[in-house]
């Protein structure tokens, strides 16, 4: 059975004075395997940082660094169940929510967003934490997806 999100809602409807279309839920049931990822930012899974000053370019970076690490556990966006954002000024919502909304789009993850007086870095203007579940009908698909992922980070690192 695939994740059961319940009370699906637009951002749209929710903020109409912000230019924004994220697709959310209220409440999110999963069973299968989980998958926790370190908080992302504008930093690419290299350690090169990306967008200084720029909250959606940043945003860019960590949710392609989402989708990476996702497909390195076998997972896809799809599986993301919860979402956490960080930002660091209330100036930066609307440009961040809008990149996450577009990475996304159809996924109905729930969510919850804070501003923070700062992150680990003075640089990185937003964080997101994903925890993410892979269904029980896919787990055992998991493995098979993952291998050629690994052997793509081997090469990269000889």
């Amino acid at each position: 059975m695939a994740h059961r999100r319940l009370r699906k809602f637009n951002t749209k409807k929710t903020y109409p004075e912000q230019r924004l279309d994220n697709d959310l839920s209220m409440s999110v049931a999963a069973r299968g395997t989980q998958i926790f990822l370190r908080g992302q930012v504008g930093q690419d899974l290299e350690g090169r940082m990306v967008g200084i000053g720029d909250p959606a370019a940043q945003t860019e970076q960590a949710m392609s660094n989402v989708k990476v690490l996702l497909e390195e556990q076998g997972a896809r966006l799809e599986d993301i169940c919860k979402i956490t954002i960080y930002i660091t000024d209330r100036a930066y919502r609307e440009a961040v929510y809008r990149v996450v909304g577009k990475w996304l789009k159809g996924v109905f993850p729930v969510s919850t967003g804070l501003i923070v007086q700062g992150l680990a870095r003075p640089e990185w203007v937003m964080e997101i934490d994903v925890w993410a579940v892979i269904p029980e009908e896919r787990t055992g698909e998991r493995d098979a997806e993952a291998a050629p992922a690994k052997a793509a980070r081997r090469r990269k690192r000889s």
